[in-house]
């Protein structure tokens, strides 16, 4: 809908169609310019998708490009400022007869108001077709390239080994895939798989591992890919290695003669190939074709940014991925001292911090590392030299050619993208560098900024999801946390990637920087996203010749006193405040004006109140709310008739709640005495509810009127059940019972994936209705006393992944056995429960997919490490609380050894915390 390069054209050809619609049929006289208006701006999205695909355009093309982006984003300000003139003045119609006339008159002085207005827009329209027209531009997308790059991979085939640094590890596990195994098996072809980030030096390792194993096979070949592989060039060069003849007669050979005589060659020999930088599975497909499979021990090797094609190079039975990781520091340090000072012991105490926090932005990319230390080998050797340096990386260093080769090597990936995810990545860079960046977040802005189009009903938050994992799996952003179910919670950006993507970012003027010291913008023109950091200094502010009144992002991070009022904002979609701790209550005032608003997260403690016209945001769709104080919520926000997403801490339901009908996530809304009945009531009403979050502040201890309000809600909770409800979340304090949960959830909530209790309360047994869950994939249960029978429920659960079960104390005397297919499924279990003293046993058969295990141990008991950790095969991380109470230290001591000991002898030696 949205991006980078085309702006909103897309979206703005819907809006004119929609101005062709019965709704505004009473433009009279405009009708027909609507219509030129909408078939020109067509044809001309269609010459910028065009241009938005080819890996380069001439100037006039980016020129010209550039002025109807930003055209487009004009024109799509103008129809929405109108469309929301006249949906006010058609709601102060329908309040009855004594404002009509006065209301009728505004109308027409609207609509004179567009009339001009798309006159203006016309004529821009024409110019920029008369300029395409005069440029000849649609002949001249066409046009074929006259030179071809030097490709800036091409001298990690000819490093020699001597100036490598940590290859040894890496190219001796590999050697030992390749050339190690004794059984029937290791005669099958296999396929190994180097994936990783561009930078982390896959093309050297393979060369190396290709270099180490020169001889071994009766034939070896080592070919390099391109983004699009003239694939008979690519098949050509392989039969020449093979066979170690040049055949001149190839030239004029198709693909099927080709791969038929590769494959000819190799149907008897013992072989070693090497598929270099693989970009489409398509392209592997084909190459593949000539890889004959044999029982000679053949081996395949290739490499990729992109985890899906990697994975599809390899088959599940033998095949194996490498995920190459950036130097350790230990290297990464030796690589740099050694580029600059010629060996890798030595360095100038005065240049000891500043080669750290140097090597902490390369973040162990052997690329920027070889970068930065090249660039450092022409200055001199001083604290002040090498602090210019440091500050500039991100920002002045794009002008050294040594950066400028590094920058093309990254853009490989960038440019491989599709055109969406170009977008998406690209605003990335709104956020600070080393920023944590949270998926949930960053979906719902992509969505609010339109870059998420969904076709024949989709979820956006699921397309969103899907661009997030696409970005990972390139290797373009790096993964900080993981949930249960293995999706990725978090992300961070390279600092040489964040370089990259602000470089482009200002030159399309997609977003504006101000406050980060690496991140500096040339202010022209109009300014469309703005991020502000105040993380590094606080007397940033927006210069008077800014124009921000067409800003449709604000991002600020952390908090000064001089800040821009939104009130210069007209056309605002995303507003994201991070960190704004002291921030003046009055800001938000006009908060209310942003008609246009779709995204409103506030991270400010000091905000006790809204305004209470908030529900004029009649577009917005998320409203976050959770960092702040606030006490109540305007009684106008159950007008937010698009809103999918509220998140407000500790707030009463708002009465009238379901009137909001498009409502998919409620989040910690409190329950109390002083609830209304009526609004625990339409609770039940909203239909497409999939997350709800509660606060039980009702104490079991009081009687008189609270059995209305739990009666209405447990019926709520029974009709939500019955519809989309995916996640309940439970909070509250001490004396807070939910027993009404034990056996009243009827029907059962058969779509329910995460059921969690943050409360001191505890089920005295497993509630009837979690038994028969059969999506359910987290549970965060309280239970007191953990018994056989519970763990037998729950251990039958078809789809639990992550249980975290939390107890005062076990069966009297009764140690807790894990018996044979329990828990078949489940990756993470966490054991809360310092009573258990006769502790856990697991048989043979039971969690064979567990791979993090929290528990408690009783150094006191005698029982030692015999719990059968030996048949947790698939243990990657354990973590173990030892209960000291009735221990000496020697008994510690010699538990945390043997526990350590046992955990080393699993098959993935995972880690232990003790």
């Amino acid at each position: 809908m949205a991006s980078a390069l085309t702006g909103v054209m897309t979206s703005v050809i819907i809006k004119l169609s929609a101005l062709l619609g019965e709704e505004y049929t009473k433009l009279k006289g405009l009708q027909r310019e609507v219509e030129f208006m909408k078939d020109e701006l067509s044809s001309i999205n269609a010459l910028l998708q065009r241009l938005a695909e080819e890996g380069s355009v001439l100037d006039v093309q980016t020129e010209w490009r550039n002025q109807v982006r930003e055209m487009s984003y004009d024109i799509e300000d103008c129809i929405d400022d109108f469309m929301h003139r006249l949906h006010r003045i058609g709601i102060a119609e329908a309040a009855g007869p004594v404002h009509r006339v006065a209301q009728r008159l505004k109308a027409l002085r609207v609509r004179r108001r567009i009339a001009n207005q798309i006159q203006e827009l016309k004529a821009r329209i024409e110019d920029a077709s008369k300029r395409r027209m005069r440029y000849k531009l649609d002949e001249r997308t066409f046009e074929p390239g006259i030179t071809r790059a030097i490709d800036p991979r091409l001298p990690s085939l000819y490093t020699e080994s001597e100036g490598l640094v940590g290859i040894e590890m890496p190219r001796a596990v590999l050697v030992k895939l390749i050339v190690e195994g004794k059984d029937a098996s290791f005669q099958q072809l296999k396929v190994i798989s180097i994936v990783g980030p561009g930078g982390l030096g896959k093309t050297t390792l393979a060369n190396e591992v290709y270099r180490k194993l020169e001889g071994q096979f009766q034939c070896q070949a080592f070919v390099s890919l391109s983004q699009q592989p003239d694939v008979k060039k690519i098949l050509r060069n392989i039969l020449s290695q093979i066979s170690q003849q040049r055949y001149d007669s190839t030239n004029i050979w198709d693909e099927e003669k080709l791969i038929d005589s590769i494959r000819g060659f190799l149907v008897n020999k013992r072989y070693f190939i090497v598929i270099d930088d693989i970009w489409s599975i398509q392209a592997w497909r084909i190459i593949k074709c000539a890889l004959i499979m044999n029982n000679f021990g053949s081996r395949i090797m290739t490499t990729t940014r992109n985890v899906t094609i990697a994975k599809s190079c390899c088959s599940p039975q033998h095949d194996h991925v490498y995920e190459i990781m950036p130097l350790s520091t230990a290297n990464a340090k030796n690589l740099f001292l050694k580029r600059i000072f010629g060996t890798e012991d030595i360095c100038p105490p005065h240049l000891e911090e500043l080669s750290y926090e140097i090597l902490k932005k390369c973040s162990g990319s052997p690329l920027a590392i070889i970068t930065i230390a090249s660039l450092l080998t022409n200055k001199a050797s001083t604290k002040e030299e090498w602090e210019r340096v440091h500050n500039s990386i991100g920002s002045t260093l794009e002008k050294d050619p040594s950066v400028e080769e590094m920058r093309r090597i990254l853009s490989l990936s960038y440019d491989d993208l599709p055109h969406h995810l170009k977008t998406c990545l690209l605003y990335l860079c709104i956020f600070p560098e080393d920023c944590e960046i949270e998926r949930d977040h960053l979906v719902k802005r992509w969505i609010a900024e339109g870059f998420i189009n969904a076709e024949g009903g989709q979820d956006l938050e699921e397309i969103g999801e899907s661009y997030f994992n696409d970005l990972v799996n390139r290797s373009m952003i790096q993964p900080v946390k993981f949930r249960y179910d293995g999706r990725v919670d978090s992300c961070r950006i390279h600092d040489m990637i964040l370089d990259l993507l602000t470089s482009k970012s200002i030159k399309e003027n997609f977003s504006t920087f101000l406050g980060d010291q690496n991140q500096k913008s040339v202010l022209q023109g109009k300014i469309r996203r703005l991020s502000l950091s105040y993380y590094s200094q606080e007397n940033i502010t927006v210069p008077p010749t800014a124009i921000i009144s067409y800003c449709r992002s604000l991002s600020i991070f952390g908090y000064a006193e001089e800040m821009p009022s939104l009130s210069k904002f007209r056309v605002l979609w995303v507003l994201d405040i991070e960190h704004g701790e002291d921030m003046e209550s009055n800001f938000m005032e006009h908060v209310w004006r942003l008609s246009q608003l779709k995204y409103l997260r506030l991270n400010v403690r000091s905000i006790g109140a809204l305004p209470e016209q908030l529900g004029e945001l009649q577009h917005l769709q998320t409203l976050d709310l959770v960092s702040t104080k606030l006490r109540k919520s305007p009684k106008s926000i159950i007008r937010l008739q698009n809103l999918t997403c509220l998140r407000i801490g500790n707030l009463e339901l708002p009465e009238g709640i379901g009137r909001m009908r498009a409502l998919e996530e409620l989040s910690e809304i409190k329950i109390s005495r002083n609830s209304m009945v009526s609004s625990l009531q339409e609770l039940g009403s909203l239909t497409k509810l999939r997350i709800l979050g509660l606060r039980w502040c009702i104490s079991s201890d009081i009687h008189g009127g609270t059995e209305t309000l739990v009666d209405n809600l447990v019926s709520s909770l029974c009709k939500l059940g019955r519809l989309n409800l995916r996640s309940l979340c439970i909070e509250s304090g001490f004396k807070y019972s939910i027993d009404f949960l034990l056996d009243s959830w009827f029907p059962t909530p058969h779509l329910l994936q995460k059921f969690q209790m943050a409360m001191w309360y505890y089920f005295p047994r497993i509630p009837v209705w979690i038994a028969s869950l059969d999506n359910l994939t987290y549970l965060d249960i309280n239970l007191n006393p953990i018994e056989e029978e519970a763990l037998e429920i729950l251990g039958n659960l078809p789809a639990l992944l992550c249980l975290w079960l939390t107890s005062k104390s076990a069966a009297p005397k009764q140690r807790l056995i894990m018996n044979t297919n329990m828990f078949m499924c489940l990756k993470e279990f966490y054991l809360t429960c310092w009573s258990i003293e006769s502790g856990l046993m697991f048989q043979g058969g039971s969690m064979p997919k567990l791979e993090k295990l929290h528990l408690p141990f009783h150094a006191g008991t005698g029982t030692g490490t015999d719990f059968g950790i030996q048949h947790l095969s698939s243990l990657r991380q354990l973590v173990v609380e030892i209960i000291c109470r009735g221990a000496t230290i020697q008994q510690v001591e010699s538990l945390e050894k043997a526990i350590r000991k046992t955990a080393d002898l699993l098959p993935h030696r995972p880690t232990v915390e003790i």
